[in-house]
């Protein structure tokens, strides 16, 4: 297929380089130096969308989604669909769906999972909104940047999926930092409370699979000082979204509000900025909310 790919950062970068790799012509374009290898520069989204048979886009957040929609839509040639990897509120992705329809371009919602490992690899997991006959143009890509994608429903239903996803994920990450900064209080050893919950009712992802406790379970960032896999403000920026959507849905989510405040205070009043979203566990064992 010929491609255009608007935005090539930290996570668009290696997907558009997988699609590169796979044979595919991509036309890349970001307003910062990336790397292009395989892929053809171009000087502004709208050059990278022009002919294409697909434009994938993945942008820090909806306004951007809707100005960069704005920039492609026109140039895109009919029965072209435009897919948005980007994790942003579901209002922005129904609105840019509709200006794309109305162009008569297909439109998807397809954010991710995997972090940037999975984007080098060609391992994430797509959430996707929209139509059947979208999904079915751009599943061969998908299988390409990832091991799975789910056709979660119509417009929106991606961001949805991806929003609800991740409101979990914070708050399993905080109750599993808590448990681990309380064992630790109570003398239990880390590795003893590990092989206890990995295999009881408290097993988790964050447990098991993303263990935020140094030297305990598989590999994680909390084995590489922090590094982030997936960025505490990362984190926030999602569990702000799950909040901007439980409010216009009237949804009671007390849970989610809790964790977003927590994180809040973790990256804009503390040092969370920059670490992995499992560093919350230093950041309790060290002391309470209440102290410092």
């Amino acid at each position: 297929m010929k491609i255009g790919f608007i935005g090539l950062g930290n996570m668009g970068g290696p997907m558009a380089r997988n699609l590169a790799a796979a044979g595919h012509q991509v036309s890349g374009f970001d307003p910062v130096a990336a790397d292009m290898d395989g892929i053809r520069p171009v000087t502004s989204a709208a050059d990278a969308a022009e002919g294409a048979d697909v434009v994938i886009t993945m942008l820090p957040n909806g306004q951007i989604l809707r100005s960069v929609a704005a920039q492609v839509i026109p140039a895109m040639r009919p029965g072209a669909v435009l897919c948005d990897c980007s994790t942003v509120d579901v209002d922005s992705a129904r609105a840019v769906a509709a200006d794309a329809a109305a162009a008569g371009l297909g439109a998807l919602d397809a954010p991710v999972s995997g972090g940037t490992g999975g984007a080098a690899a060609g391992t994430l997991t797509f959430m996707v909104g929209g139509t059947p006959e979208a999904f079915a143009q751009v599943q061969p890509l998908f299988d390409i940047m990832g091991q799975k994608a789910v056709h979660c429903g119509a417009a929106g239903a991606g961001q949805a999926a991806k929003i609800c996803n991740n409101m979990i994920l914070g708050v399993t990450m905080i109750a599993t930092c808590e448990a681990f900064a309380l064992a630790d209080k109570l003398g239990l050893d880390r590795q003893k409370m590990f092989d206890v919950v990995s295999t009881s009712s408290g097993y988790s992802w964050s447990m098991n699979a993303y263990c935020p406790a140094p030297g305990v379970g598989p590999q994680s960032p909390a084995d590489n000082g922090y590094k982030p896999g997936f960025a505490a403000e990362l984190m926030l920026k999602d569990l702000r979204l799950s909040q901007q959507a439980a409010e216009g849905a009237d949804a009671d989510t007390p849970m989610g509000e809790l964790a977003t405040q927590l994180y809040g205070r973790f990256v804009e009043n503390e040092d969370g900025r920059g670490r992995d979203f499992s560093a919350m566990l230093p950041r309790l064992a060290a002391r309470g909310w209440g102290e410092g």
